[in-house]
């Protein structure tokens, strides 16, 4: 069975009269039913106000607010807001940097039923920035004061610096909490801008139904509650910044805004969300308060899910944007094998072969997600949300599932294995690699921590390991070991570290860099010993 060649065909044709036979989905693939507490996720940390005024809400760099005055000045702001013209189903910028005054405009936007664009000044570039601004037809701007002057405006957009603003007092009449009577679960929550195969990025639209169901229910709500500390070292664009902000808010825990340092962060917390890259980074034994780890965006190698199941509850978790953070979870005890577990409640999970026909248990195929997860498509881009977004067969009723174009399979208990990306199945000297499988092979090194493998050119893979104490050799046979030979990395270099994006995943651009840079070395080398 080719699961890529459903990559090679357009979904427009994907038939959505498929019978729907005795099969995995039935018996797995759908996620429990849950209801959850809250329909609008604004309310929850409203209730949070209204319970435990006094509490801390967030913490930066020396600064607190506690849940009353941060619903406090969130309804001042949704006040003015609203004055300016700012009504629901609006796209309202927050062009901001990591900060208390942040946490402020979110809420706001949500109260008036409008939807926050976050993006961090600073690490995303004016002409991006402008583009936003542009797709989204933005009115007004929420930022702060040192940033304004760099922002692309025009004459017509508003800007509000939010610092300036909450410094002003605010009254006994901004304990009411202004609401807007147009909010519904299908009201969108924020549209985020996730990087485009043309160049520029794509608006993925997400809305009150998608956030509340996978953070007002488990596992995705963590455990996180009242006197529990939770982490924001995430860029503010990545999806998995909404999982530690309003995550943490919803459930009135204690938000800890990281400044440049994150492990001086996530070493006070109880709960971290994070990149497998960015938890790599961190020392365990520094990290002992920790109670709960949840890592997505990228796969987790299983040397490092070992170390941090051994003492505290570790998610491992998948999913892309436009599914809303993860729409798959594993409790990972440190016994079996690692997955990314079963579809989170109210969700489901199709794996589907290049036919279009659900695949059987240890039938590789591309995975497909229906349910509450699946996001209101993409800003200003039929096109793409016809292609991606396609009439779930499975569910019916109108509803739709999204095409992940990632790979995986079903285990005989009924977790999924992922196995990669559709996009990092690659041709070498004519043979289909998953780069995955590379890596892990490398992975199985003794002492080898993690392992990133790219296809270089035509006939060759090259691999990077950490970290540089590694042993090349001895990660080439472990190679050789498992694969067929066209698997084994041409060339593997052992490095100090793997850099990471903004978004606090591997970059892979940068390591085809340093392979070029390596290669080019080396061919000087060569030249002078033999001129």
């Amino acid at each position: 069975m080719n699961a890529f060649a459903i990559t090679n065909r357009s979904t427009r044709g994907f038939d959505s009269r498929l019978k729907v036979q005795s099969n995995p989905w039935q018996r797995f693939g759908c996620g429990p039913r849950l209801e959850p507490q809250e329909t609008l996720i604004h309310r929850a940390i409203e209730a949070q106000a209204s319970a435990r005024p006094q509490a801390i809400a967030a913490e930066h760099q020396g600064q607190s607010i506690t849940y009353g005055e941060l619903n406090r000045q969130a309804n001042r702001l949704a006040a003015t807001l609203l004055k300016q013209g700012v009504v629901a189903d609006d796209h309202v910028a927050l062009f901001v940097e990591r900060s208390i005054p942040m946490l402020v405009g979110m809420l706001a936007v949500l109260k008036i039923g409008a939807a926050y664009i976050p993006q961090h000044v600073g690490i995303t570039p004016a002409a991006q920035l402008q583009h936003i601004l542009c797709v989204a037809r933005v009115r007004v701007v929420l930022t702060l004061a040192n940033l304004a002057s760099t922002l692309p405006l025009t004459k017509e957009q508003q800007c509000i610096d939010l610092d300036a603003f909450i410094s002003a007092d605010s009254v006994a009449a901004d304990d009411r909490n202004i609401g807007s009577t147009a909010s519904s679960p299908d009201s969108l929550c924020f549209v985020l801008f996730t990087s485009g195969t043309t160049g520029l990025p794509n608006g993925v639209r997400v809305t009150q139904r998608n956030l509340c169901n996978i953070l007002l229910t488990a596992p995705g709500n963590l455990g996180m509650r009242p006197g529990l500390k939770v982490g924001q070292i995430l860029n503010i664009a990545f999806d998995m910044s909404a999982w530690e902000v309003l995550g943490c808010l919803a459930h009135g825990a204690t938000l800890l805004i990281r400044g440049k340092d994150i492990a001086q962060t996530a070493e006070r917390c109880d709960v971290l969300i994070a990149t497998p890259s960015i938890l790599a980074t961190l020392d365990p034994a520094r990290c002992n308060q920790l109670k709960v780890v949840a890592l997505a965006g990228e796969p987790c190698p299983q040397p490092l899910a070992d170390r941090w199941a051994a003492f505290c509850t570790f998610y491992n978790a998948c999913g892309p944007t436009e599914t809303t953070i993860v729409n798959t979870m594993q409790h990972y005890e440190g016994i079996g094998p690692l997955t990314i577990g079963k579809p989170t409640p109210n969700n489901t999970v199709y794996v589907l072969d290049e036919a279009g026909q659900l695949c059987g248990p240890g039938e590789q195929g591309e995975m497909w997600a229906g349910g509450d997860c699946v996001t209101a498509g993409y800003l200003g881009n039929p096109e793409l949300t016809a292609e991606r977004y396609q009439p779930d067969p499975f569910l019916g009723n109108g509803r739709l599932m999204f095409r992940t174009r990632d790979l995986g399979r079903w285990t005989a208990d009924g977790e999924l294995e992922h196995l990669g990306r559709v996009d990092d199945q690659v041709k070498v000297r004519g043979f289909r690699v998953e780069l995955d499988s590379v890596s892990a092979a490398l992975e199985a090194t003794p002492r080898c921590e993690r392992a990133v493998t790219l296809k270089l050119d035509s006939r060759h893979l090259v691999a990077f390991v950490y970290p540089a104490s590694t042993d090349v050799d001895l990660a080439r046979s472990c190679c050789e070991e498992r694969l067929a030979y066209y698997c084994v990395p041409s060339l593997i270099l052992a490095v100090e570290a793997i850099p990471l994006t903004s978004r606090g995943k591997v970059d892979k651009r940068l390591l085809l860099d340093w392979a070029v840079a390596h290669q080019a070395q080396n061919a000087r080398v060569e030249q002078s010993v033999t001129a």
